[in-house]
């Protein structure tokens, strides 16, 4: 990576921990998100399915909001970079698709698609994600990552399949696609804001999703709703959807769109997993099977090697980071103290060869 005071021509043959970081990151918010689905099954048998999913959201928005102003109030501001205003485009952007189009599709195509078939349609969402990384948005990608992400795809619709599910493109199964296109375009916009505050991103989100999807949910429920419930609601929200998210928004700070969709597709299994453990759910064939595609997938991305020459262009941005190697630079009196922190910062033009993924510092060109 380019750095001012640093060498333009050079060879680095040490690998950053930052994929590992990246990776522990995307599986850390596929397990806190898959947890949230056996929670969710025991909310469901008191609260409306779309009202549950506006109380998650709402949940995560608040719970992050309080997180945010806890910060401020003992000295933990200026680790992460806030969102810019250059950045609010692409903010509103996935706000618009994630935080708002993706739900409302899912619902609609919910209210006329058996429940079987949605599962499946879901898995979409992860290739949709990865396709449009790699071709609309220019993620680097080979064959391993290929059959990994498809791998793990497999495994996601096995895990899905009960009894015989017809997947005709009726009106409700093409609204679940739109969905997941929709959340997809989601996860990629907001790979492209990744170096601003994780916190501040998921609880801008959190909050606009909440205030549709509750007030949706608010309109078609048949229920009152108890304090107890919705505390719960709000916490799972807070942890499965909130927490998650923001740990997503690290990934794909540290390894790209395309690879933290791959991993956070784990979420379903691990949520089968918690399901069999906590509520005494039978081990089947399709879970079985479902795992070792997905772990032979798991094992395809995490013994990935990327390594070529690459050259860096000249960048000013700014980002969380500490003063490592590729981050020997120069501050200003304003700028704030201790490790890690954030301010915007130049990066000189360098060319080198070393392993890497595609963070926020090498999405170049193959």
């Amino acid at each position: 990576m380019p750095f001012a005071g640093m060498s333009t021509d050079h060879t680095h043959a040490a690998s950053s921990p930052a994929p590992l970081r990246g990776v522990s990151y995307a599986l850390a918010s596929a397990v806190l998100f898959g947890v949230t689905t056996p929670l969710a099954k025991v909310l469901l048998g008191t609260v409306d399915p779309v009202l549950l999913a506006g109380l998650f959201y709402l949940g995560s928005g608040l719970g992050l909001g309080l997180w945010i102003l806890a910060g401020q109030r003992h000295g933990r501001a200026g680790a992460e970079a806030p969102v810019r205003r250059t950045e609010l485009p692409w903010l509103a952007g996935a706000v618009l698709f994630g935080g708002v189009t993706g739900p409302v599709l899912l619902m609609l195509g919910l209210s006329t698609t058996p429940a079987s078939s949605a599962s499946l349609l879901l898995n979409f969402e992860g290739v949709l994600t990865a396709a449009l990384a790699w071709f609309a948005f220019k993620e680097n990608y080979d064959a391993r990552i290929v059959i990994g992400m498809l791998s793990i795809t497999a495994g996601g619709i096995v895990l899905a399949l009960s009894g015989p599910t017809a997947l005709a493109l009726s009106p409700g199964a093409l609204a679940i696609i739109g969905a997941c296109l929709a959340w997809a375009l989601d996860n990629n916009l907001t790979r492209k804001i990744s170096g601003s505050d994780p916190a501040q991103i998921a609880c801008i989100k959190g909050l606009v999703a909440g205030v549709v999807n509750t007030g949706i949910g608010f309109l078609v429920t048949k229920h009152g709703l108890a304090w107890p419930q919705l505390a719960l609601a709000a916490l799972v929200g807070f942890l499965g959807y909130g927490v998650s998210l923001a740990l997503f928004v690290l990934a794909l700070r540290h390894i790209g769109a395309a690879r933290t969709s791959a991993y956070f597709s784990l979420a379903p299994f691990i949520g089968a997993a918690v399901a069999i453990v906590a509520l005494t759910e039978p081990v089947t064939g399709q879970f079985v099977v479902a795992g070792a595609l997905m772990g032979t997938g798991l094992w395809l991305h995490l013994t990935e090697r990327h390594e070529h020459e690459h050259v860096h262009e000249s960048v000013y941005h700014e980002h969380a980071h500490v003063h490592d190697e590729h981050h020997q630079h120069e501050h200003a009196p304003t700028d704030p103290p201790g490790e890690p922190h954030s301010h915007p910062h130049h990066h000189a033009p360098m060319r080198h060869k070393h392993p890497h993924y595609p963070d926020i510092h090498h999405r170049h060109g193959h």
